[in-house]
C-alpha cells in the first residue's frame, strides 16, 4: 500500500501542473472517463461481474444532471448528487434483477436493460431526443465559485475524481473488498464460509453504478451536453476496453486504459474512422502481448520474486 500512496501523490502532483502543458478540456475528459473505468473495474476486476450495461448509469446520470442544472436551476454540486443518486437507484434495480445470474446471462441482462434506458432516452421529451440536452450551464459551485472559468472547472473535476477514486481505493482495501475478491476467486467457498454473496454483489453493483453516474454527471458539466452517445451500448464497450487495456483488477490500470483510449480518440481524430481500426489493433496487440493489461504486466515485471 505504501507504493500505492507514492504513486497517487506523484499522479496528483502531475495532474495539478498538467494544465500548464496540456489542454484542460482534454484532461477533464480523461479524468471523467478514468473515474468511469475505475468504477467499472470495481465490478469486473474485483467482483468478477462483467456488465455490458454500464452506459445506462453513465448516460442516465448525465441526463438527470443536465436537466436538473439547466431546467430546474440546481447548483452544480446538487446536480451531481441528483445524477449520482439516480444512477445508484438504477443500479439497485438492474443489480437486483441481474446478480442472480452469472457469466454470459448476467452480461446479457445488463445489456438488455441498458438498451431499454437508451430507448427511453430517445423517446422522453426532457432528454431532447436525438439532439440531446445542449447548453447545460456550469453554474456557480455552492453559489459562489464560477465554474465557467476553464481552470476553475478543471480543479473542480480533479477534486471530484480524487473523491471517487479514494472511495474505490478504500472499498477494495477494506474487509468488504476482501470478500469481493473471495467471491471473484471462488464463489462456492465464499458461500460455504457464511457470506451472503448476493448481498455483497448487489452492494458492489450499486456502488459501481453510483460512481459511474458521478463520472457521467461531471462529463455533462464539462461539455455542457448530454447526448445519446452517453447511453449507447458502444459506451459500455469502451469502458470494458479501457479496463482490459490498462489492467483488470489493478488499482491504476483503468486510469492508464482511459488515457490510452481517450488519447487516441483525441489526438488521432484527424484519421476519421481509422481511429476505431487503430484502437482495435492496439487492443488485439495488448491482448496478445499484455494479457494482464499494461499496468498488470508492469506490476508483474517489478514484483519481487516469490512475492504475490
Amino acid at each position: 500500500m505504501k507504493r500505492d500512496y507514492v504513486i497517487m501523490l506523484v499522479l496528483l502532483a502531475a495532474l495539478i501542473v498538467a494544465p500548464m502543458f496540456v489542454y484542460p478540456v482534454f484532461l477533464m475528459k480523461l479524468l471523467c472517463f478514468a473515474l468511469f473505468a475505475c468504477a467499472f473495474n470495481l465490478l469486473l476486476g474485483y467482483t468478477g461481474l462483467l456488465s455490458f450495461g454500464h452506459a445506462a448509469f453513465f448516460g442516465g446520470a448525465a441526463y438527470v444532471t443536465g436537466h436538473a442544472v439547466r431546467n430546474l436551476g440546481f447548483t452544480p454540486e446538487l446536480g451531481l448528487l441528483a445524477g449520482m443518486a439516480t444512477a445508484a437507484m438504477l443500479g439497485f434495480v438492474v443489480g437486483s434483477l441481474a446478480i442472480r445470474r452469472a457469466g454470459i446471462y448476467f452480461a446479457m441482462i445488463t445489456l438488455a436493460l441498458a438498451q431499454m434506458i437508451y430507448f427511453l432516452a430517445l423517446q422522453f421529451r426532457f432528454t431532447g431526443g436525438e439532439d440531446g440536452l445542449q447548453g447545460v450551464p456550469r453554474g456557480h459551485l455552492f453559489g459562489i465559485i464560477d465554474l465557467s472559468q476553464i481552470n476553475t472547472m478543471y480543479f473542480f473535476v480533479l477534486v471530484v475524481f480524487c473523491i471517487g477514486f479514494w472511495i474505490i481505493y478504500r472499498a477494495i482495501h477494506s474487509p468488504f473488498g476482501q470478500v469481493l475478491k473471495a467471491i471473484r476467486e471462488n464463489e462456492p467457498r465464499a458461500i460455504s464460509l457464511g457470506y451472503d454473496v448476493d448481498k455483497y454483489k448487489l452492494v458492489a453493483f450499486v456502488l459501481s453504478a453510483a460512481l459511474s453516474g458521478l463520472a457521467g454527471s461531471t462529463k455533462t458539466l464539462v461539455f455542457q451536453l448530454a447526448s445519446l452517445t452517453d447511453v449507447h451500448w458502444h459506451m459500455s464497450g469502451e469502458v470494458v476496453l479501457m479496463t482490459l487495456l490498462g489492467g483488470m483488477g489493478t488499482v491504476f490500470g483503468p486510469i492508464a486504459g482511459a488515457a490510452i483510449v481517450v488519447g487516441l480518440q483525441n489526438y488521432a481524430s484527424g484519421l476519421g474512422e481509422w481511429v476505431t481500426v487503430i484502437t482495435g489493433a492496439i487492443f488485439v496487440l495488448c491482448v496478445l502481448a499484455f494479457r494482464r493489461g499494461v499496468v498488470g504486466e508492469l506490476a508483474a515485471l517489478f514484483r519481487k520474486p516469490g512475492s504475490r
